[in-house]
């Protein structure tokens, strides 16, 4: 198929997905682990759909746009958790009307989130399920101590038209041991006031391994899974053939010979780093660096000669797979047994 696709495109491996939501989900069922993959990384309804086969119990949006995408699929995704604080009457009102259509769930971390949610929410038939986030260490969103997660759980359960439904963090790599120390003193602080902790979410790709290390957490929300990425690799998390999304680029000229463009540049590759050299790995050649991106070129370079030609194709792993989803407007889908197809990418821009 190679040939016939016109370039720059993202290719996603059918059979290297499959591989890699069911790698997770046999460990996550040994270790009594229930799943609820974040789609950001794919944004697109048909893998949701495999990852619910294969066994998770729902899924991760990050934003209210993103699982409205979700719900309106065929057929509709009706278990979502949307781990962003959600401000401001407009998006309140279509988080409202979300609610009447799936499970939905989300999270708070200060009061001002608990009372635009309470306002809103206030009558519903169902009270919607908040649970608080917590910082277990990435110093992004989160109440800072078991503390204030108690005292937020309190308020949110004394809330009009709200549920407190449990805890949920974002941690960063190699802290998982930090989730097991916060998280059991703020649901012994939350259990001792009275109210039951139903859920504790944690997520991250890189340590989704090891996520039995922390047991009080009985749901996982990985991402990048899904497709892994050459940030991944670098971190042993996984090799070169657990990438489903590749970058196919054309070399559209070979100005020295340790030097070739592509034309797949910053619009397509990501400018994302993540702490590696470079814009991605050429398959099959590590000796060559992509070191450079303008939106349109990509620079890559060699110690030696490059011996790459005018009109070659090559395949790039990304940096940061879950970018290059969102800038692409469809995927080429390649598997073993069935046709090549094209997808659309359904949540792309959803970002309100």
């Amino acid at each position: 198929m190679d040939a016939a696709i016109e370039t720059p495109a993202v290719v996603v491996d059918l059979d290297v997905t499959r591989c890699n939501i069911d790698r997770f989900q046999h460990y996550a069922d040994a270790h009594g682990l229930k799943v609820r993959p974040h789609i950001k990384t794919h944004k697109l309804p048909a893998v949701a759909a495999l990852q619910l086969a294969a066994g998770a119990v729902g899924i991760t949006c990050q934003k209210v746009s993103e699982a409205e995408a979700m719900a309106a699929a065929e057929p509709a995704i009706t278990d979502i958790l949307i781990t962003y604080n959600i401000l401001g009457e407009a998006k309140l009102a279509r988080l409202r009307a979300l609610a009447e259509r799936v499970r939905l769930s989300v999270v708070a971390d200060s009061t001002v989130v608990v009372e635009g949610l309470s306002r809103t929410f206030a009558g519903a038939g169902v009270p919607l399920r908040v649970l608080v986030e917590c910082d277990t260490g990435a110093r992004r969103c989160g109440v800072a101590t078991p503390q204030d997660a108690a005292r937020l759980a309190s308020r949110i359960a004394a809330s009009p038209g709200l549920s407190f439904h449990g805890l949920m963090t974002y941690p960063p790599v190699g802290g998982t041991a930090a989730v097991q120390a916060f998280m059991s003193e703020a649901r012994g602080l939350i259990e001792a006031a009275g109210l039951p902790v139903a859920v504790i979410s944690s997520g991250g790709t890189p340590d989704m391994m090891a996520a039995h290390q922390a047991p009080i957490v009985t749901e996982y929300r990985p991402g990048t899974y899904v497709y892994n990425d050459r940030s991944l690799v670098s971190r042993g998390v996984c090799g070169w053939d657990d990438c489903a999304l590749t970058v196919l680029a054309t070399v559209v000229s070979v100005p020295a010979p340790g030097r070739a463009i592509i034309d797949a540049g910053s619009k397509v590759l990501t400018s994302d780093l993540l702490g590696l050299t470079g814009y991605g790995h050429v398959l099959g050649r590590p000796d060559i660096v992509i070191d450079q991106l303008s939106e349109e070129h990509g620079r890559l370079v060699s110690e030696g000669p490059i011996d790459l030609t005018v009109g070659e194709r090559v395949r790039i792993v990304p940096n940061h797979a879950c970018v290059v989803t969102n800038m692409v407007d469809s995927l080429h889908i390649v598997s073993t047994d069935a046709a090549d197809v094209i997808w659309p990418v359904v949540a792309r821009g959803k970002v309100i």
